[in-house]
């Protein structure tokens, strides 16, 4: 595998371990890095180890989201031949779009993964807020290193797979060695920024409630001088000692000499802790640590440390004194965080890089055994289901039951296809998800069939005939008919802002279609990867939708194949009309705040209000009642009808869950 790797801050030697993990696991990582960049208030150059591919590039700008690289050399490497590019930039930075436009100049179609800290949720302002939705949505993959920026990305529009993958370390230079007893009182540290953020102040309150203690502070920044006059008060004086910014290698050391770390960070509207480095490393060296139960540091300590509410001197005081006094929980705490800690070793965090590279190269791959494999999500309706499957009983075929329904087991028995139960009704896009990660052919292309419609091996073959034929197809679907034989539409355009005014003056039919809806409908096992699976904050209708936009996104293409023709009646597994209304408009606005986002969404809505409106008029008898209802669903908002509605079921004991589909 051939990885071109960017990183301004891959200038400082230890950031670039991951690409030698990968090169020692016979890859090829070719690295680019600022040549000089200003780490901590100094300028770093680019020193490289003999014999390493790392390729040093002049930069303009200091701050990492608003600079550039030097476009010559970048030019010529996305010229060449690579299997992955490992764009480590935040989505909104101007180096993101600088090489986001190079490659698109190149023709480059190498699949891409960025990379994001951020763990608040921000609305940029333009063009930065625009520079971010294209990097998300063109992206294979992201590297996160905490939670909460997976869930960011994902929400903001990221087409493929969020990884959380930590900071690493070199868990042979922190290293737990045997600890001298010694008679003096425990000894805390702190090691970071002196800024208003990171909590030190608190940590002197802190002291100041616990005079049995000791406080060494290793570290520089804006708050140093406010902070010497606070422990200059005579309770604090003799027990504070300020050390100034440490040299990396004297860090071990450092954390050794100490029984316990404190992580005081603090809760701010514009910031949170985003990892926690040096609790990591404190634990490496044996050092119990109590830190702040705030941003990224709960998922970092686990269960090694302990979390005491951010802000809070006297929680702080408490839990440093008992680590001190109680050596049965100190030992305790030493050996978890050394185990915690092993999981951040740059081995593991390296390795943890090159699986998601092989994840992202894959889809460009073709698939060997290509199926295909049949997914059913059925909800009861066992009756409907047995007439579905029985034309195709003989190929692979799982059934996910949304229902956990004997009857829907006893019609898979019967006919002999395979049966998982979730135990769950999570929506449609969940049951898909979990026969994706089920399947029988992995590498296989994949038929979602719901459990109302009928298709046989003849249309399913010519269906798959049609999908190989292109290779930049993602998905294609049968032409539909319902039970009295009667065209349905299946091809339809994306929603869109745009797309909701035209409707609404009455020019809907210039739209062009873009994708086929998911009642029948064969996905490519490239484009599965590479898309990742369904959506499942979509409980009902436009999971399908957002798929396919997603692909679309990725360069993927969807076609009717009109040739085929599948039955389907629609809707047959379910008698709830209002909670299927509910959901097929909550997903409409789902859809649209997701890849529009909230101006966008609020152009639709008016637009839909307004021609409804216009309808109402117009229209007679269940047309214009049904335009009236739009009108009044659209101005409360879809997503508050649908949780008003699913409330409503959810309070009555007897009533229902609504079938997936």
């Amino acid at each position: 595998m051939r990885v071109l790797r960017i990183s301004h801050s891959a200038v400082v030697d230890v950031w670039r371990e991951r690409e030698r993990v990968a090169r020692l696991r016979g890859h090829t990582v070719h690295s680019v890095s600022a040549a000089v960049w200003d780490e901590g208030g100094v300028d770093v150059p680019l020193v490289a180890r003999p014999g390493e591919d790392v390729e040093g590039v002049r930069t303009w700008g200091r701050h990492p989201a608003l600079f550039v690289y030097d476009p010559r050399p970048l030019w010529r490497l996305l010229g060449q031949d690579w299997d992955v590019l490992d764009l480590h930039e935040e989505p909104f930075a101007l180096a993101t779009a600088e090489v986001l436009a190079l490659r698109a100049l190149r023709r480059s179609r190498v699949p891409y993964l960025i990379y994001s800290a951020q763990n608040i949720e921000k609305r940029y302002p333009v063009p930065f807020r625009w520079l971010e939705r294209w990097a998300l949505r063109h992206a294979s993959a992201a590297s996160v290193c905490n939670a909460e920026a997976a869930a960011i990305l994902t929400r903001k529009g990221l087409t493929g797979r969020a990884a959380v993958i930590g900071l690493g370390l070199d868990t042979t230079a922190f290293e737990a060695q045997p600890r001298a007893a010694h008679d003096g009182p425990p000894r805390v540290g702190y090691v970071g920024r002196l800024a208003s953020h990171k909590g030190v102040d608190v940590l002197l309150e802190a002291m100041a409630l616990a005079p049995e203690l000791t406080l060494s502070l290793a570290g520089a920044g804006p708050q140093e001088a406010d902070l010497r006059a606070r422990a200059a008060r005579p309770d604090l004086e003799r027990r504070v000692t300020f050390l100034g910014s440490l040299d990396p290698g004297d860090l071990p050391a450092f954390y050794r000499g100490l029984d316990v770390l404190a992580v005081p960070s603090l809760t701010t509207p514009g910031w949170l802790e985003q990892f926690g480095r040096v609790a990591v490393e404190a634990m490496a060296c044996g050092t119990p640590v109590v830190a702040s139960d705030s941003g990224a540091l709960p998922d970092v300590v686990g269960g090694a440390g302990l979390l005491v509410p951010p802000g809070d001197p006297a929680a702080l005081a408490a839990a440093l004194t008992r680590v001190g006094a109680d050596p049965v929980l100190s030992a305790t705490m030493r050996a978890e965080g050394v185990a915690r800690a092993r999981a951040y070793d740059w081995d593991v965090i390296g390795g943890d890089y090159v699986e998601l590279y092989d994840e992202v190269a894959k889809a460009a791959i073709p698939s060997g055994d290509r199926g295909p494999e049949i997914i059913v999500v059925a909800y009861h309706s066992a009756a409907l289901l047995r007439d579905s499957l029985t034309p195709v009983a003989h190929l692979p075929v799982t059934v996910v039951d949304n229902s956990s329904d004997p009857e829907v087991r006893a019609v898979c028995d019967d006919l002999g296809v395979r049966y998982l139960d979730p135990a769950r009704n999570g929506g449609f896009a969940a049951g898909v998800n979990h026969g994706l990660a089920h399947r029988l052919l992995p590498d296989a292309d994949v038929l979602l069939l719901n459990p109302d419609a009928v298709i046989d091996e003849p249309g399913i073959r010519a269906l798959h005939a049609a999908l190989l034929a292109d290779p930049l197809l993602a998905s294609v679907g049968p032409a539909q008919v319902d039970g009295d034989g009667h065209a349905s539409r299946v091809a339809w355009p994306f929603p869109s802002p745009g797309g909701a005014v035209v409707e609404a003056l009455g020019l809907g039919r210039l739209r062009r279609d873009s994708y086929v809806i998911g009642s029948v409908l064969l996905l490519r096992a490239e484009a599965v990867r590479q898309v990742g699976g369904l959506d499942e904050s979509f409980f009902l209708y436009a999971e399908e939708t957002d798929w396919a936009r997603r692909a679309a996104d990725l360069g993927w293409r969807h076609r009717l194949v009109p040739e085929v023709t599948a039955m389907h009646l629609g809707a047959a597994t379910s008698s709830d009309s209002t909670r299927r209304d509910a959901h097929f408009h909550g997903s409409q606005e789902r859809f649209h705040r997701k890849h529009f986002g909230s101006a966008g969404w609020q152009v639709t809505r008016a637009a839909v209000i307004l021609g409804s409106a216009a309808r109402s008029l117009v229209l007679r008898d269940a047309r214009a009642v049904g335009a009236r209802d739009r009108v009044r669903r659209y101005l409360r908002g879809p997503l508050a009808v649908e949780a008003d509605v699913v409330a409503r079921a959810a309070s009555a004991s007897t009533a229902p869950e609504p079938d997936p589909r």
